[in-house]
């Protein structure tokens, strides 16, 4: 545009190899207002020098910073997954929260029927809001707006999976994750597993991968990503 000029990618891009192929499925950029603290193309940089295999944006409720992430992606050669995390439940906007309220899910789009879909689904909500800040999926049919276009990931703490397990036990997640099960269907959820250092991280995921066992789905590895190098800790926090 005549606003933002073409990306420019880095002259030099050392490349890591790693030992183990990993794509990050969960990543905020900056277009996630008060949460992601770096630009698009700064992760897909960071992104193709750690030599990850992809990188997923997905911000919240909406595709905002997807442009600026497929042209620096694609300058550095590393493959792209779209997705946004949606807030559901919102009692009021969140505009400036630090904080904010809601139950996660994390969408992931499987080719253009998929982004498509998810794009449809967000501007739905961001309508029937009424207010900046406040998408309402209430009226979302979920049984029928995603087919098999969507991967759904059970998401951060916020997430109704790893919430119903903090606060109600390994059984109420279960039947968090049956929820999720019913409404996307077996090939179409995955239990997200994390961890940052926190003690109990390590005793919830143990749980969290038994019970994607139990109950026939996947569970995936990711950082919950909001910035690219350790240097911008201070800005997102």
């Amino acid at each position: 545009s005549r606003k933002r000029l073409p990306y420019q990618p880095p002259e030099r891009l050392a490349r890591s190899a790693t030992a183990v192929p990993y794509a990050e499925l969960h990543c905020h950029s900056n277009f996630s207002f008060l949460d992601g603290a770096s630009h698009p193309e700064e992760l897909a940089e960071e992104a193709a020098r750690l030599g990850l295999d992809a990188l997923a944006l997905t911000d919240h409720d909406g595709l905002y910073g997807v442009v600026r992430f497929a042209e620096a992606a694609r300058a550095v050669g590393l493959p792209t997954v779209f997705g946004a995390e949606l807030s559901l439940d919102l009692s009021k906007p969140q505009n400036g929260e630090a904080d904010p309220e809601g139950s996660h899910l994390l969408v992931l789009a499987r080719g253009a029927q998929g982004y498509a879909r998810l794009s449809r689904t967000l501007s739905d909500a961001h309508l029937a809001g009424h207010e900046k800040g406040k998408p309402d999926y209430s009226g979302i049919d979920w049984s029928s707006v995603h087919g098999d276009g969507w991967l759904v990931l059970t998401g951060c703490r916020k997430g109704a999976v790893s919430r119903a397990l903090v606060e109600h036990g390994p059984s109420a997640a279960a039947r968090e994750l049956g929820r999720l099960v019913e409404m996307f269907g077996r090939g179409n959820v995955a239990v997200e597993l994390c961890d940052h250092g926190d003690p109990l991280d390590r005793a919830r995921n143990d749980e969290l991968s038994k019970m994607a066992v139990e109950a026939g789905v996947p569970y995936v590895a990711t950082n919950n990503v909001h910035y690219a190098e350790p240097s911008r800790r201070r800005l997102a926090t």
